[in-house]
């Protein structure tokens, strides 16, 4: 009974965006995300993925245990009763943890508006013209890299990763308040070789409030990766809206790793939209790439289809789904709002 009632209480303060921002993400959430960060951050390993698997555990170790009773034990109604009463109490009390745990922030007003970054719609003039902005401005980062940095700079270990996204987070932070990231918890995932079958390059973690990171896929897109999930870490729910963090945090880096991370992924999102709007105009402009960054495209397609199954078709199913569900109702496709957030960014530049 306390459990519905407080699952019914929740769901109708996620209603108002608000109340969200201003009891559970600018405080709640807020405060309990350090408090995890700094209990997850004392273990070298994802402490989380670790919780998971005991969790699975426990849940196959119930249902295979009352499964017994039933088979060595002539029913009773009683007892055929309480297992679907058990259910739903299982349910709502995993309902009430990941909402308070971090589930509460997809409720919570757009990051976008907070950061005054606004939402006009391009013309396909104007997608073409930022494509070569972009285009322009990795070509230049590259120039950069080639000139002044050590090769060697991109082979990250994790904690070399979480130190430099951190640092990225507080060049930003002396900019805005918003990007304040104390106790850094950036893991890598415990397998690898799973996570990247079903296509993911990383994760955020609600019971233990670790950004996880896929250190498995090519070097080049680790920083923006990395920059993404301690987003979520901040309370950014929303996949695009993740994105729209991470480009801003990794591209006003100091290191030129970062930068061209953070570019390279938002130029594949306008690539993506170009070759979509404007068939004609995408050869042109992937023509004037320069010839490492169309190296690293190459990488990154040889990498998916060498380690990407049918599974990835189902879980990008599920993906839509569980973001549907979650106020974002445009689902996977809500992920291109990057591109008009970012047409916005640089639309003066243009």
């Amino acid at each position: 009974m306390i459990n519905g009632l407080l699952a019914v209480l929740i769901f109708f303060i996620g209603l108002n965006s608000n109340i969200v921002e201003q009891l559970y993400s600018g405080f709640f959430y807020k405060y309990l995300s350090l408090v995890l960060r700094s209990i997850s951050g004392l273990f070298p390993f994802p402490l989380g993925d670790i919780l998971y698997v005991l969790f699975i555990g426990f849940i196959l170790y119930r249902a295979f245990n009352y499964l017994r009773i039933l088979k060595t034990a002539k029913p009773r109604r009683p007892m055929l009763l309480a297992a679907p009463l058990h259910l739903l109490n299982f349910s709502l009390i995993l309902y009430i943890a990941f909402k308070l745990l971090w589930g509460l922030n997809y409720a919570r007003p757009s990051i976008a508006e907070q950061l005054k970054i606004g939402n006009e719609k391009y013309s396909p003039e104007q997608l073409t013209a930022l494509a070569k902005f972009l285009i322009k401005q990795i070509n230049g980062i590259q120039v950069e890299r080639l000139t002044q940095q050590d090769p060697e700079s991109q082979h990250y270990t994790t904690a070399a990763l979480e130190h430099l996204a951190a640092s990225a987070y507080q060049e930003m932070h002396a900019k805005a308040p918003f990007f304040s990231y104390r106790q850094p918890a950036l893991k890598k995932v415990l397998n690898t070789w799973a996570i990247t079958k079903i296509g993911l390059e990383g994760y955020y973690n609600p019971l233990s409030g670790e950004a996880n990171v896929n250190m498995r896929i090519p070097a080049h897109g680790l920083p923006f990766v990395a920059c993404h999930e301690i987003a979520h870490q901040l309370g950014v729910g929303r996949e695009d809206e993740a994105n729209l963090v991470g480009y801003l945090v990794a591209s006003n880096s100091g290191d030129l790793n970062f930068k061209y991370s953070a570019t390279y992924s938002v130029l594949r999102n306008v690539l993506f939209e170009v070759r979509i709007k404007l068939p004609e105009e995408y050869e042109e402009l992937a023509a004037s790439i320069n010839e490492e960054t169309k190296l690293d495209f190459k990488r990154d397609r040889d990498f998916w289809m060498k380690y990407n199954s049918d599974m990835y078709a189902y879980m990008d199913v599920a993906l839509d789904s569980f973001l549907k569900l979650n106020n974002q109702q445009k689902g996977i496709n809500s992920y291109q709002d990057i591109v008009i957030w970012v047409y916005n960014l640089h639309k003066h530049e243009l």
